[in-house]
């Protein structure tokens, strides 16, 4: 729940690591001194390198009483000895979960890039740049805390707050039916199992109408359009960041029927001589408010202006938040990707 920014360095590492959670969660993407999130915090970002975690082996099981013990994604089983009344989040997209299935009035600290929904934004930030204040959950007497994985929340404050008697969830995965998992595994943490399934329901049915609908219009060409989605880049070394193969981001573009042009795995880095050998038919830009590439901007990035989707303009813009952050509002993100890919499109009202 798999997966963004203020510094170039520290930020950029933050949200690629989210991106991983993969891209669990946040959002962003990576541009010379103004890093966004991802990959990889929900959303890439720059960070060095990150492991991609272990898919969920099974859907988590209603839980009709406490206490109850749950195998995280880490394959840890976490004992909860009763419905959880004050809740840590440590990751955007299990913040926008505890909201979306109805218990955010227990969440009682978020990290700094919980964001969404509004009454999150203001809430204590137990996580500033990555760094977990150990001290600072421990005062506020959580009975559960849901951190992220994938190196998202670091191991060590992990331990230490298990050390310390706290139950901890981990929760990261680097597939679409993984963040359903997730969320209905979190769902199930806080004594809400039947809104988390009633909600992944929802979301699940929105992802393959728009997929279907995306696919149907990708048919139309004679063979699927080569797409590079620009995750992040980096002025200064000319590094190009694109979504990681294997990931839910790549899974995601490659719903759209189009031929994905993927990043390293664990890095999310695109040489420009892969770009340039894959050469894309259409870029599409993910924005938002630490990264702001343009068709303009980017065409003057050493060795671009020879892509094809340069040189006839096929270079759209996307508000990536929702497409990198593997929470609740992953349809709204996999709309207005496809809308973004296929502007004309048609597809069935939002749920």
């Amino acid at each position: 729940m798999s997966p963004s920014p203020s510094s170039l360095t520290t930020r950029l590492g933050v949200l690629f690591a989210a991106l991983l959670l993969v891209l669990s969660a946040c959002a962003g993407s990576v541009e010379s001194s103004a890093p966004t999130a991802t990959p990889p915090a929900a959303v890439p970002t720059a960070t060095a390198a990150s492991t991609a975690t272990p898919e969920p082996t099974a859907s988590p099981s209603p839980v009709a009483a406490f206490p109850a013990t749950l195998t995280d994604d880490e394959g840890t089983a976490v004992t909860i000895p009763a419905e959880p009344t004050k809740i840590v989040s440590l990751t955007p997209a299990v913040t926008e979960t505890l909201f979306a299935v109805g218990v955010g009035s227990r969440v009682v600290a978020t990290d700094d890039s919980s964001d969404y929904p509004a009454e999150a934004a203001s809430l204590p930030d137990v996580v500033t740049f990555g760094t977990v204040d150990v001290e600072k959950i421990v005062a506020l007497d959580p009975d559960l805390v849901i951190a992220g994985g994938a190196g998202f929340t670091s191991a060590e404050s992990i331990a230490q707050l298990r050390g310390l008697g706290i139950p901890v969830l981990v929760v990261s995965t680097p597939s679409i039916d993984g963040i359903y998992k997730d969320i209905e595994l979190v769902g199930t943490a806080v004594g809400e199992a039947d809104a988390a399934t009633e909600l992944t329901t929802t979301m699940r049915a929105e992802m393959d109408a728009i997929a279907s609908a995306a696919t149907a219009e990708s048919t139309k060409t004679a063979k699927p359009p080569r797409v590079f989605y620009d995750v992040g880049y980096i002025d200064a070394t000319g590094q190009i960041y694109g979504p990681a193969e294997g990931s839910f981001l790549a899974e995601m573009v490659g719903m759209l029927g189009v031929d994905v042009i993927a990043g390293d795995k664990v890095t999310y880095e695109v040489p420009l001589e892969t770009l340039i050998s894959r050469d894309p038919e259409v870029i599409i830009l993910g924005t938002n408010a630490f990264y702001t590439p343009t068709a303009e901007t980017i065409a003057k990035r050493p060795g671009w202006s020879a892509l094809s989707a340069i040189k006839s303009g096929d270079v759209r813009s996307v508000s990536d938040t929702e497409i990198t952050r593997p929470g609740p509002r992953l349809a709204t993100g996999m709309r207005n990707l496809a809308l973004a890919m296929y502007p004309d499109l048609v597809l069935p009202p939002a749920s």
